[in-house]
């Protein structure tokens, strides 16, 4: 097969050489400004109305979930893309192109209008105060209508990252995140003689941000890659690189779905506690995404190695890199959850004064230690074991534990027990860890090395 230059093809390293340190930085600071156009939000509604924070919080449940539903294609077309330019079959690439921004531009239309008609049912069944639920179902409305941008643009990334172009996203989400800060000063306060909109103008200024995105996204892809894009590939419709997509993207989107309806459920535990227990578990989430999102950059850019890799048949270079991020993923988690822990007072009081919050946000990041270490090891290996093929034992194991250890365990602690919110977080730790002793075990047995992905 020819290769072209619609399908760019970084040459792999050299022997010895650990592709993925290149590719991680890119990907931890897309992912943390990413994070940053949600928790911006949360920070300077903040400063503007301390209450709204729990109204963010509990929309930002939402949302997450059904980012997911965007994940079942971007997921399924960075793994297929990656073996396919591993094997070489430039064809193949562009029609994954093609098929996976329709899909994924349907499902952000789809989504965001369910978000908007269906936010009262779904706010009440997770218990949201009263005293916030008008605002948290106008800021989800205002969100869901630019859910689109976000699939759009996601869907993009994807296709940089399959071809190790990561620096190319990473640039616009600075851009992306500049504008969001920039809207939410304007909308949130009211400035330039404009109404103080809130939480309302938080959402308004993140639709705008990642609207701005998907056009500088699509220009920079046209740009880099060419004319790729054409209906001509849809015609007739490439059912089988769809049924790929889905065969993949389903079992790892329900992984994740798995997951976030989990913590959907922890989350109305916690709504029956004190509002300060709220705010406590929202600021928790958003201090241990800092250790978070560098094992999710690490996990991601193996799984783009990994893939192709496996595409073009080496197992033995592909365990190895898999033990070397590993190895970066536990020990740079391990130093940023004990130095979120040693600092987190002094830190946390840059937001909030509320001394019960403070108190019991230092003894929430103790517990995020053992959690942390837990969930850098799931996200590499699951990563992993998805890209070689291994689909259906990760999802198994993260249903299963999510829901027995998390849901059940935090229930037990919190409410029997009378722990709180102690009392979910250490169940949530006791998840992460169990999953993380059972991906190992998987890997070792050395299934992932007979998988073939592209016969599927």
């Amino acid at each position: 097969m020819v290769k072209t230059a619609s399908a760019p093809r970084p040459a792999l390293r050299r022997r010895g050489e650990n592709p993925i340190a290149s590719l991680t930085w890119p990907i931890f600071i897309e992912l943390l400004l990413q994070m940053l156009v949600g928790n911006a939000d949360q920070i300077m509604v903040g400063w503007y109305d301390p209450n709204s924070v729990g109204a963010i919080g509990n929309a930002n449940q939402i949302t997450n979930l059904l980012l997911i539903v965007f994940s079942v294609v971007c997921t399924a077309a960075t793994i297929l893309i990656s073996q396919y330019i591993g094997a070489e079959d430039t064809r193949r690439v562009n029609e994954t192109y093609a098929v996976s921004l329709l899909v994924n531009g349907l499902f952000g239309l789809g989504m965001g209008l369910l978000l908007m008609a269906l936010c009262g049912p779904i706010f009440t069944l997770m218990q949201v105060p009263p005293e916030i639920f008008g605002e948290t179902c106008l800021y989800i409305r205002i969100i869901g209508g630019g859910m689109v941008f976000q699939s759009v643009f996601l869907t993009y990334t994807a296709f940089f990252r399959s071809s190790q172009l990561m620096k190319e996203s990473m640039l616009i989400s600075v851009a992306m995140n500049l504008l969001n800060i920039a809207g939410n000063a304007v909308f949130i306060n009211g400035a330039f003689g404009l109404p103080a909109l809130g939480a309302a103008g938080a959402a308004l200024s993140s639709d705008l941000s990642r609207m701005a995105g998907v056009v500088l996204i699509a220009l920079r892809f046209r740009r880099r890659f060419g004319p790729v894009l054409k209906l001509d590939l849809l015609r007739p419709f490439p059912r089988d690189q769809l049924r790929r997509l889905l065969r993949i993207g389903l079992p790892t989107g329900g992984e994740s779905l798995s997951y976030d309806l989990s913590q959907i459920c922890i989350q109305s535990i916690c709504n029956g506690f004190t509002l300060a227990v709220i705010n406590t578990r929202v600021y928790a989430n958003l201090f241990a995404m800092l250790s978070y999102m560098f094992a999710s950059a690490v996990s991601q850019a193996a799984q783009v190695v990994v893939a192709r890799l496996m595409g073009a048949e080496k197992t033995v270079e592909t365990s190895r890199s898999v033990k070397r991020t590993l190895l970066a993923a536990v020990s740079i988690s391990a130093l940023v959850s004990t130095l979120l822990w040693v600092f987190c007072r002094p830190m946390l009081a840059l937001f909030t004064q509320d001394a019960q919050v403070l108190e019991l946000f230092q003894v929430i990041m103790l517990i995020e230690i053992p959690l942390e270490l837990g969930r850098a090891v799931n996200l590499v290996m699951c990563r992993s074991l998805q890209a070689c093929g291994d689909i259906r034992f990760p999802i198994t194991i993260c249903v299963i534990s999510a829901w027995l250890t998390a849901v059940g365990g935090g229930l037990l602690l919190a409410v029997v027990f009378d722990l709180g919110l102690v009392g979910l977080w250490i169940a949530m730790a006791c998840d992460e860890c169990l999953r993380a002793l059972l991906f190992l075990w998987r890997w070792h047995g050395g299934a992932w090395s007979r998988k073939r992905l592209l016969s599927m």
